[in-house]
């Protein structure tokens, strides 16, 4: 089923936390709403539930309106799961009686187990049907609660922060399991996240938001390589930040002249890169500056590359050297104090108006 948000809006009191939301999910599709904390995305996923009241707008499924204007359908007879944060097991439940409960509209108890043990044996916990939450790993706590999501072969699942409270190992195979469930479910999926590295794992859509808007959505190509603000451009990770203004369609760095053909002269903007944009040598390359000397300051090992602090000296000898970072993989042996060549991928490379910063 296909689910359609269209002009969303709410408020706490006199503060506007959602602004005129509009979005479409289809099925199989997996969207997630990623933005920092009071952005919004729980309370947009709250009131597609049916948890918190529709103030402003209109939400349908398969063009049949479940709120709106003079309709409020209640949360059970909306045919979406909800995947909670906290997982929500009642603990003096067992296994097979939390995923059993939200098919209480089932009256034949045997129908009634085989969906529970059915939503069970498709998360992998079927073995575990008398065993109760205490009992269980984090992990395994979280997938009971998919499986008591699924349960009622919902055509829409939202999932809230559903990782958050599972330590960083355990999260990488719990999601990976989890995409697959989803994917097969064929369900329309919305999942909360404030964490980039998981939207981009889960998502075939990002949602980004702030302050009660969308930013901007797409696929993870658009977002990363095409951010529409500077916003976008530093929030799935690190971003360098250079000050300039625009002359005849450039403008002059300190890791040379950057294009930013869209601005007018003498316009003051921003140059964004993140740190694997810089590369320490000069590859023959049409999408790289003529490198540049820089310093090493400094140098830490992360997983799979080394984090270079780098100090560019100004052809104003006033001036303060200019420091960035770059990301660079594997193992990087040169010392502190090594002086080096860099250069910058522009295609990495991202100008805005300094007025937007």
């Amino acid at each position: 089923m296909t689910l359609h948000l269209k002009d969303i809006s709410h408020f706490f009191g006199k503060t506007q936390i959602l602004n005129r939301i509009s979005l479409c999910v289809q099925p199989g599709e997996v969207v997630c709403l990623l933005g920092p904390s009071g952005c919004g995305k729980t309370t947009l996923l709250r009131i597609i539930s049916g948890l918190e009241r529709l103030q402003k707008g209109q939400i349908s499924i398969n063009d049949q309106m479940i709120a709106g204007p003079d309709k409020d359908t209640p949360p059970e007879k909306r045919g979406v799961g909800f995947l909670f944060q906290d997982f929500a097991l009642f603990p003096h439940l067992n296994v097979l009686e939390n995923t059993s409960f939200g098919l209480s509209h089932i009256r034949d108890r045997h129908r009634k187990k085989s969906m529970a043990v059915d939503a069970l044996t498709r998360v992998g916990m079927q073995d575990f049907l008398r065993v109760h939450p205490h009992q269980l790993s984090g992990g395994q706590q979280q997938r009971v609660a998919l499986a008591r999501a699924l349960a009622p072969g919902p055509e829409i699942i939202l999932l809230d922060e559903p990782f958050s409270s599972l330590d960083t190992r355990l999260r990488t195979r719990i999601r990976d399991q989890t995409l697959h469930i989803l994917k097969n479910s064929g369900a329309a999926a919305v999942m909360v996240t404030h964490d980039p590295e998981e939207a981009m794992f889960m998502a075939d859509r990002i949602v980004l938001m702030n302050k009660g808007d969308i930013v901007q959505q797409g696929d993870l190509q658009a977002l990363y390589f095409h951010p529409a603000t500077p916003f976008a451009a530093g929030f799935f990770s690190e971003v360098n930040t250079l000050e300039g203004t625009v002359c005849q369609g450039e403008v002059q760095t300190v890791l040379g002249p950057v294009p930013a053909k869209n601005f007018e002269d003498n316009a003051s903007v921003c140059v964004l890169f993140r740190p694997e944009a810089i590369s320490l040598v000069c590859w023959p390359n049409p999408d790289r500056t003529c490198s540049v000397s820089a310093k090493i300051t400094t140098t830490r090992l992360l997983p799979g590359a080394t984090l270079v602090h780098l100090a560019i000296s100004s052809s104003d000898s006033e001036m303060a050297p200019v420091r960035v970072h770059a990301r660079i993989p594997g193992l990087v042996t040169r010392e502190t104090g090594h002086t080096l060549a860099i250069s910058l991928d522009l295609s990495q490379t991202f100008v805005f108006s300094s007025d937007s910063a």
